[in-house]
């Protein structure tokens, strides 16, 4: 078993993401996305007798796991909830050196059938991380209109049937509620044509639901404001994304808080501009030699930002770190959500340069250890 895996379940870009956080014995760093624990047993063995570790996750087995694991270290508090209520937490108050977001969904989310989150394994149509919040995917196919199911498919599958497999849905329901997840990846398949695509048909739109039903683009944003104002000058935020729509808005993130907006012709008095962020290098991929070990791996993306002092000139050439392109690593190796995903507001992000491989949901969500 590699380092840091617990259950079997192997951590992505494990020796990257550590290096990333650069993780000091006496610091306190926040896992927001514990899933298995792997990371989290990483970071624990490098801290000190004086360092912190917090753990966060909405899921409530990962939360078990957690507390079955490490909760007789004194270093260690769990906390049940989003990462977008970080900032709820009495323990960041005092601030972070590190946050880590593992975004996705993790391994024993995806390989258990009950969950609802595979279009490869007959289960209950649920896919929530937090099953006791919220509606599920299955209460939501049964009473959105087949243009909103549409918005949904197109907006975060980037599905191009999305119309023709809407009204596809909205038709079968009628007849036979969508309650299983073998009978909406069977429809999918029924109303879209395979050609030579490589992946399952449903692919895409069951990533489109997973995101939707757990508002994961609303809280990765949120959360990312919460972890930059609990970080302490010189912590670092580092985050794995897995799709082109997250990975964008971290990208963004970044630079947003790295670099000077570009002058507007408009306004001839500058705005003045302090960087609060540093771009870590680029994106990152996997090495070649994870991808072979963990085909999981191959489309996590990786992106580190330390927070600077204010008025710290390092920012100004912050912006070179922020690339489209990812390249592979050459360094060193109970509180519940309250945001109820029943008709939040869709977000349209515009689709990133940085393309990932098709199989979002089925290839490689099952990697958060």
């Amino acid at each position: 078993m590699e380092r840091g895996a617990l259950s079997g379940h192997l951590p992505v870009m494990y020796a990257q993401v550590l290096d990333g956080l650069d993780v000091r014995g006496s610091g306190t760093y926040l896992d927001g996305t514990f899933g298995r624990g792997g990371h989290a047993r990483g970071v624990l063995e490098r801290l000190g007798p004086g360092g912190r570790l917090l753990l966060m996750d909405k899921d409530p087995e990962a939360i078990a796991v957690a507390m079955r694991e490490f909760a007789q270290d004194a270093r260690v508090a769990v906390f049940r909830g989003s990462f977008a209520e970080l900032s709820n937490w009495d323990e960041t108050a005092a601030g972070l050196d590190g946050v880590l977001f593992d975004l996705g969904v993790s391994s024993p989310q995806l390989d258990v059938a009950e969950r609802g989150f595979s279009f490869g394994k007959d289960g209950p149509l649920d896919m929530r991380m937090d099953p006791d919040s919220g509606e599920s995917a299955a209460q939501w196919l049964a009473r959105a209109d087949d243009r909103e199911i549409a918005d949904v498919l197109w907006t975060y599958g980037e599905e191009r049937m999305s119309r023709k497999i809407a009204r596809a849905i909205v038709a079968r329901r009628d007849a036979q509620p969508l309650e299983r997840t073998a009978q909406l990846a069977d429809l999918i398949a029924s109303v879209v044509p395979r050609g030579d695509q490589k992946i399952h048909p449903a692919t895409r739109s069951f990533q489109a639901i997973r995101i939707f039903i757990n508002r994961e683009l609303v809280d990765l944003e949120t959360g990312l404001d919460a972890a930059l104002a609990r970080l302490k000058p010189g912590g670092r935020l580092a985050v794995i994304s897995f799709h082109s729509l997250e990975d964008r808005i971290v990208k963004q993130f970044i630079a947003r808080h790295s670099k000077a907006p570009p002058a507007n012709r408009r306004m001839p008095v500058e705005v003045a501009f302090t960087p609060v962020l540093r771009a870590i290098g680029g994106a990152q991929k996997a090495t070649d030699e994870e991808t072979s070990a963990n085909p999981r791996a191959r489309s996590a993306v990786l992106r580190v930002a330390e927070k600077l002092g204010i008025g710290n000139e390092e920012g100004e050439s912050a912006s070179d770190g922020v690339s489209d392109t990812a390249q592979p690593a050459t360094g060193r190796g109970d509180r519940r959500n309250a945001m109820a995903p029943g008709e939040p507001a869709l977000q349209r992000p515009r689709l990133s340069r940085t393309r990932f491989p098709a199989g979002a949901v089925e290839l490689h969500a099952e990697v958060r250890a």
